[in-house]
């Protein structure tokens, strides 16, 4: 790791923090293969996957810091962020073009809205570093943890589990998740009939998955007799849970806290967007394949030491040590087009200096005014967000854990799940005695979207009063009336999502709505082959070889 941190340094340039032209450093070469702007999780795979095959790589990013719509930033620095001030019009975008080369001015747009925060920011505040993708979490055994151990990158970050596991909050009650054989063997909370049902249900899907998974490999050998029928599995997921004698709440586990569905798929008007049998099979086998991959991870989930910026940087310097130049505070503040074939040609930095390139990529929170170049967030979502800090954990005796609060669950207009997500100070985002906690539900009502994340906050925590007395919640898991955990700061936005773009200038995805990386990763794949359909993504052997490789640890 010192050898690529070595030369990952190396191949920085700091770009200074002035605006003014001569304080910007020069760029040597002026030509470049791939031309990144913006240094989030999607830009940075592609720098590393784009240098791991050979080509140049000149990643710039306006901000001092990496991560961009994926950063970790400090508390303090958040209202900031969230809603920037407008900066002035550069005077170099204005230049004059050649004749071949015209001028497109680029202008960033901020992506969060509504923000409302709520009580003091507790000192120091510099000890707390708020995620701005969360809630979210790793799977052991997803594409994100792989492409880190092939690129080297998981030798630049350290992870620990999420050992508290998952609570499902239900009629009032937060419950403990029954994710494996183990976990349902052990829960108290459980009529031995619940278990039955249960244990009959993973073990048919189980059954299933093996099955899959022989077929697919080199033998094709597989027992069809244990596979779910094709016309169950093209079923929606909750009409196949019924079939298979789930009542409502273990309907709920399985639909919300393990196949991690969004919306409501199980009430009298269930929504537009039913996951099929296939799906939720699909995301329960991910599930299920990370328990147990780690030696010295707890669950299914782990999360990056220092926040999620930590991941984009990985990637960062697996592409520096691949020859990538960097150069963080370096705005591109217009795009050079070749206005008769309508290809962009390069990027106009703040300095004056244009960069050529034969492909563009920069990430979704820029707008461009072209005809060909959809970015006027008409395709677009929004999920709502929250950042709580909290006096104590909501699971007596663990640190780190996810809370699924399932449609309707706390109000009958819930259209959607909401998750949170608590963390302490192991992870080393805030300090010792207090916890940080997120929360999202993903909405195409703002209104309604907010007042299920003031729910959630309302019910698992109790605000400062003046005398000191704190309210009360009932956890089934320890069987006791407890203490809920004072609410002392809080802070609620909405973002908005788009789907990254394809053409002669690339978009990559905003951070989405999801509790892990799959649809971003997935559509980043999709980039990379729309660049270099004839180079393999991330190819194992361009990783740099490490003494104590082992892929056996979650560190």
């Amino acid at each position: 790791m010192a050898e690529a941190a070595a030369d990952s340094s190396n191949s920085a340039v700091d770009g200074g923090g002035s605006n003014v032209q001569n304080d910007y450093p020069t760029i040597d070469p002026t030509s470049f293969d791939v031309v990144l702007c913006g240094t989030g999780l999607p830009e940075s795979v592609l720098a590393a996957a784009c240098a791991a095959v050979g080509k140049t790589v000149l990643h710039v990013d306006p901000s001092p810091f990496y991560g961009s719509l994926y950063s970790s930033i400090p508390l303090s620095s958040l209202t900031s962020f969230l809603s920037p001030e407008a900066s002035p019009p550069t005077s170099s975008a204005a230049a004059a073009a050649s004749d071949s080369r015209t001028v497109v001015d680029l202008h960033r747009r901020s992506v969060y809205s509504d923000v409302e925060t709520s009580g003091t920011v507790p000192e120091p505040a510099r000890r707390f570093t708020v995620d701005m993708v969360g809630p979210r979490v790793l799977y052991c055994a997803d594409e994100a943890v792989d492409l880190l151990l092939r690129s080297g990158g998981s030798h630049h970050v350290e992870f620990k589990s999420v050992e508290g596991g998952s609570l499902l909050y239900w009629e009032g009650c937060l419950y403990p998740v029954p994710d494996s054989r183990q976990a349902i063997f052990k829960d108290t909370t459980l009529k031995l009939k619940e278990k039955n049902i249960l244990f009959r249900f993973f073990k048919l899907v189980q059954a299933h998955i093996a099955a899959a998974s022989a077929s697919s490999d080199e033998t094709g050998q597989g027992d069809a007799s244990t596979k779910i029928p094709e016309e169950d599995l093209d079923l929606p997921f909750v009409e196949f849970l019924k079939k298979q004698g789930l009542p409502p709440k273990m309907r709920a586990v399985v639909l919300y806290a393990i196949a991690m569905v969004d919306y409501d798929q199980d009430g009298a008007d269930p929504c537009d967007k039913l996951t099929t049998t296939r799906e939720g099979i699909q995301t329960i086998a991910l599930y299920s394949s990370s328990i147990g991959r780690f030696a010295n991870a707890e669950g299914a989930f782990i999360y990056p030491m220092y926040g999620h910026a930590e991941l984009p940087q990985a990637f960062c310097r697996c592409a520096a040590v691949k020859g990538a130049l960097y150069v963080l505070r370096m705005p591109v503040v217009a795009l050079l087009m070749d206005e008769e074939k309508k290809h962009f040609l390069g990027a106009r930095l703040a300095s004056g200096q244009d960069i050529l390139c034969q492909q563009l990529i920069i990430d979704a929170s820029y707008k461009i005014p072209t005809l060909d170049v959809p970015f006027d967030g008409s395709d677009s979502w929004k999920v709502v967000r929250g950042v709580c800090i909290i006096s104590k954990s909501v699971k007596q005796g663990s640190s780190n854990v996810l809370v699924i609060f399932p449609p309707k669950s706390l109000e009958e207009q819930q259209v959607a799940a909401v998750r949170l997500l608590q963390l302490s100070s192991n992870l080393a985002v805030c300090p010792p005695g207090m916890f940080i906690s997120y929360l999202s539900t993903p909405c195409t009502d703002v209104s309604a979207g907010k007042q299920s994340i003031k729910k959630a906050i309302d019910t698992l925590f109790s605000p400062q009063a003046s005398d000191g007395s704190e309210g009360h919640f009932e956890t089934t898991n320890e069987s006791t009336e407890d203490v809920k955990p004072t609410l002392i700061w809080s802070c609620l936005y909405v973002q908005e999502i788009t789907q990254g773009t394809s053409g002669s200038l690339l978009s990559c995805p905003m951070p989405d709505e999801y509790l892990d990386y799959r649809n971003v990763l997935g559509s980043t794949k999709k980039l990379f082959a729309s660049i270099y359909p004839d180079e393999e993504f991330l190819p194992k052997k361009s990783a740099p070889v490490y003494a104590d490789d082992a892929s056996d640890s979650a560190e």
